[in-house]
């Protein structure tokens, strides 16, 4: 049977306040770059649910997606190891919630920065940006694409521990 191929699934989230986008500084192989609250999907989880965790695992703060901004994939080539990666992002924005004081943030995390648009686009000309997302995600909110979360459907099956036959 041939391998099948298939992309690596990440949320991100698109969070302004006061005309300033939520953006970590994160720790990569291939240096510090800058990046949404984003990660990984993980199992048992919907990209929803996946969503909120990402946002208060990396910036300590409560996060509920209301809205969907956009599926996007890329592909990311490390320039260090040569890794060829694609990954499909979903990205939303939607209502940030109370910040955890004194909550640590995910490894590799350094700090949370809030940046302007022309802040955050000179940063993608400087090459300081995890990922070419980072920009699409942003321009497509700031042009009011927003999809219902009701396009995302997840079957309970996902939800629940898969039993095991002892």
């Amino acid at each position: 049977m041939p391998h099948r191929w298939k992309p690596n699934v990440t949320v991100a989230a698109v969070i302004e306040r006061d005309g300033r986008f939520l953006l970590v500084e994160e720790d990569t192989s291939d240096g510090v770059r800058l990046n949404n609250p984003a990660g990984h999907l993980d199992p048992g989880e919907s990209p929803i649910q996946a969503c909120a965790r990402e946002v208060l695992e990396e910036t300590a703060f409560d996060f509920k997606p209301t809205a969907l901004l956009g599926i996007y994939m890329n592909r990311f080539v490390r320039t260090k190891t040569g890794t060829d990666t694609t990954y499909m992002r979903f990205s939303f924005t939607g209502t940030l919630g109370t910040f955890h004081e004194g909550q640590p943030l995910d490894d590799g995390i350094r700090r949370t920065v809030w940046m302007t648009q022309d802040e955050i686009q000179a940063a993608h000309d400087a090459g300081q940006l995890r990922s070419p997302l980072v920009l699409q995600s942003l321009n497509d909110y700031l042009a009011g694409q927003r999809f219902p979360l009701g396009l995302i459907y997840t079957d309970a099956s996902v939800l629940v521990e898969p039993e095991t036959g002892a």
